[in-house]
């Protein structure tokens, strides 16, 4: 495939997360943890990286964001 189509996966970090979303790492982890009572089915993944490392996709946690803003404004 050409470098011009192929589609640029940007991985965020934790802290970025923090930063984008507004939570706490504790809130992150409840919202992927389906025995937690803020689980969200709906929070993306995290992809391991190895070594221990993790990240989430950019563009699954901007649909998420803006389902978010998109619920709220519902009403």
């Amino acid at each position: 495939m050409p470098d011009s189509k192929r589609a640029t996966v940007t991985i965020l970090r934790l802290k970025n997360v923090m930063t984008r979303t507004g939570l706490s790492r504790s809130t992150i982890y409840a919202k992927l943890d389906p025995r937690a009572k803020q689980h969200d089915p709906s929070f993306p993944k995290q992809v391991r990286l190895g070594g221990g490392a993790v990240g989430w996709v950019e563009s699954e946690l901007n649909e998420w964001l803006e389902a978010c803003v998109s619920t709220s404004r519902v009403g």
